[in-house]
């Protein structure tokens, strides 16, 4: 029920060490077996879909949330809003920058696929291990924990909404995202366009009563906006890693960009557009925000645009936390539609086993690739609070997004006969690409705890590569040292009672596994 993009297996063979390119991408062969022919993922993702991606992801439970986070870091409400300007700036940068690696290198898979282009498969593997172990399952269980909290608000006012409450219906959330992402390409585009102007809504509803009282004079809020007593220097980085995840999903496009329409013109185009909205709705919010409450009162909200909506529209202040939620399962919805894409590319390349790169033959969806990251994010469901998830996946995901946007440079250099449709000047990603380092620096000082976890778990990847890529193609006089059944292949059969035709598939351990788990969820 599940078949290889190329009916044979793509990772080995397009793995550096076995004479290909790290960037080589195999040719899909067409399935006799299916009833549609070709088994690929299709080019389904138009102008108006991608800026849906793109705002999609970005708008979620960020500025619900970050609003607390980015007021305590800085210490001032003048401050805060510096930082949500120049985070809006800096994203800007790194958007355009990806823009003009999505338009040279016409593949999905965002970072993992950057890195690779520009400093080869080891780097690349170690960013996808960070991102399986740690960055992907933190910042989907961030995301959820804010759905859970706000689709249960309403039940539970003036109440506090239990903690087991909220992860359970957080479970749930992500349940419905991963069967939604498993059938139904079409589907999940459909339903993301929708809740990005659920989004819009949701936000619309914050800016026009908090503008219509501060034009009516209601700014003692802002007095003393700037008091330098109240700054906090050492406090800055993690207000900007709060901002900074508020703003991160620009870079969600270029891990689709196979299936982009006309990527050269759609990319760039959907990412200006989706930027000047995003950081026009996001400082006029904070705006909002700070018109209607004090600093005291936000830090002391559990929900901020809760609270707000009771101080401004009284009993309709039920219908915001809704709207927040819709838009928290957009966020999810759009991320696990990129993320499944990124793991599709690096089986592709030979990093994973070779089960992720298998579409479904008849829903066209990358099926094992989506649910690869449900195990894990249930996992941090339970584990740690919601700020210490934020500041510790903001770290690594920063990091190599910086080594990205580096790799920019480098190639302008090592490869100056690329193609680039569209170029940005050479200080845009060297601003960004130092920023993003600077900020990782600060961090070491500000926050040691998260971010020496965050290395540790990083340099896990060296041996791993070691183990999983070049161990796997050891000498045959070291396999005699190993327990046979550590390294046995396997051999078994996929089939389905509508699908006649069976796929014989054969491989080490490691593809053998998730094998058995995508069969067994299928036929479920």
């Amino acid at each position: 029920i599940v078949r290889s993009v190329n009916g044979e297996g793509t990772g080995v063979n397009n793995n550096p060490q076995n004479g290909g390119h790290p960037g080589d991408t195999p040719v899909p062969k067409e399935d006799p077996d299916s009833p549609h022919g070709k088994v690929e993922l299709k080019k389904k993702v138009t102008l108006l879909r991608g800026i849906s991606i793109i705002i999609g992801t970005i708008i979620g439970a960020g500025i619900f949330i970050s609003p607390k986070g980015i007021l305590k870091n800085s210490g001032s409400v003048g401050m805060s809003l510096v930082v949500w300007i120049a985070c809006g700036v800096l994203s800007l940068f790194g958007a355009l920058s990806y823009a003009e690696l999505g338009t040279s290198i016409k593949k999905s898979g965002g970072h993992y696929t950057y890195i690779l282009e520009a400093f080869g498969p080891q780097m690349a593997f170690i960013r996808l291990w960070a991102d399986i172990i740690a960055i992907r399952p933190a910042g989907l269980a961030v995301i959820s924990l804010a759905f859970g909290q706000y689709i249960l608000e309403p039940i539970f006012m003036p109440c506090g909404v239990p903690e087991i409450a909220i992860k359970l219906a957080t479970s749930i959330g992500i349940t419905s995202v991963m069967y939604l992402n498993s059938m139904s390409t079409s589907w999940t585009n459909r339903i993301q366009i929708f809740l990005t102007f659920c989004k819009l809504l949701a936000v619309a509803t914050i800016i026009v009563p908090g503008l219509y009282m501060l034009f009516k004079g209601e700014t003692r809020n802002f007095e003393n906006a700037f008091e330098v007593s109240n700054i906090k220097l050492t406090g800055l980085p993690l207000a900007f890693y709060s901002g900074m995840y508020a703003y991160s999903g620009w870079f969600y496009l270029n891990f689709v960009t196979e299936e982009v329409e006309n990527p050269e013109k759609t990319v760039p185009l959907a990412i200006c557009i989706s930027m000047a909205i995003v950081t026009s709705c996001y400082v006029l919010t904070n705006v909002a925000y700070y018109t209607v409450m004090s600093a005291e009162e936000l830090l002391a909200s559990q929900s901020v645009a809760v609270t707000f909506a009771e101080k401004t529209m009284g009993n309709f202040s039920v219908a915001v936390p809704v709207f927040v939620a819709l838009s928290c399962f957009g966020t999810m919805n759009g991320c696990l539609f990129a993320f499944s894409r990124m793991f599709y590319v690096a089986s592709r390349e030979g990093h994973l086993p070779e089960v992720l790169s298998m579409i479904h033959v008849r829903r066209h969806t990358p099926l094992a690739a989506v649910i690869i990251l449900y195990p894990m994010t249930v996992f941090q469901l339970f584990v740690g609070d919601i700020y210490s998830l934020l500041n510790f996946m903001s770290f690594l995901r920063w990091l190599f997004i910086g080594v990205a946007v580096l790799g920019l440079i480098y190639m302008r250099y090592t490869r100056p006969d690329m193609p680039r449709p569209f170029k940005v000047p050479l200080f845009i990603p060297a601003i960004f690409s130092l920023t993003c380092f600077f900020m990782v620096f600060l961090s070491l000082y500000s926050d040691p705890v998260n971010t020496g976890i965050g290395f540790a778990i990083s340099l896990t990847g060296i041996p791993a590569y070691y183990i999983f890529i070049v161990f796997d193609r050891r000498p045959k006089w070291l396999q005699k040292t190993i327990p046979f059944a550590l390294f046995r292949p396997y051999s078994f059969e996929l089939s389905s009672p509508q699908q006649p035709h069976v796929l014989h598939t054969q491989g080490h351990h490691t593809d053998g596994l998730f094998y058995c788990i995508i069969s067994h969820y299928t036929l479920l």
